[in-house]
């Protein structure tokens, strides 16, 4: 697999293109990570009153149990401290649910805020990258022969614009018929650069 060209300014080029939607990446995972820390820290609060109004049940309960020994009106005393003790987990489990929503939200939106502009760079990115791979890959399997120059002179004719071949001759077509070997190579180095490669030193 050919990952990058051979010339060295396309190279270059494609190497920092790469580094920078690894930054890209790097920088907005980071970013997506803060939102979500940030939005974790609102749960405090709720942990907090989920914290205490539980240790509240339990020590209500255990006073209400304590008076519930007591001889003929155990149970009458015990009652307001089970009642007040329902009350305080029912706040626990508000301070719980609430914790449980913030939470949830913050993965939400540590996601979101995350992924979105780094899937659009990599809509944009990928795809590119791609072709270039799955052309320069195929491409350099037809580059070891004058006859696969020929190849490549072929497609230039037929893929390059006409005032490009007019720089290469006044008759390309023509040229590559009578088999010029100059005209030959010069078409093939234009489709190859397209591809990102070059051919070997020995057919030049």
């Amino acid at each position: 697999m050919k990952l990058y060209a051979d010339s060295p300014g396309r190279r270059t080029a494609q190497i920092v293109a790469d580094l920078l939607v690894l930054g890209w990446i790097v920088l907005w995972a980071r970013v997506g990570g803060a939102v979500h820390d940030g939005t974790t820290a609102l749960a405090e609060p709720g942990r907090q009153t989920d914290e205490s109004a539980t240790a509240m049940a339990g020590q209500l309960r255990d006073a209400g149990g304590r008076l519930g020994e007591a001889p003929l009106v155990g149970d009458e005393l015990a009652t307001p401290f089970d009642r007040a003790a329902d009350a305080s987990e029912g706040i626990a489990s508000a301070g719980r649910a609430s914790v449980e929503a913030i939470e949830q939200l913050a993965v939400v939106l540590g996601l979101a805020i995350a992924l979105i502009p780094i899937l659009v760079i990599l809509a944009v990115h990928l795809p590119r990258r791609w072709r270039f791979v799955r052309e320069a890959t195929a491409g350099a399997r037809f580059i070891d022969s004058a006859d696969d120059l020929d190849l490549f002179a072929l497609r230039a004719l037929a893929h390059q614009p006409m005032r490009v071949l007019a720089r290469v001759s006044d008759d390309p077509a023509g040229d590559w018929r009578r088999q010029d070997p100059e005209v030959v190579r010069r078409l093939a180095e234009l489709e190859l650069e397209d591809v990102g490669l070059r051919p070997q030193h020995r057919l030049t």
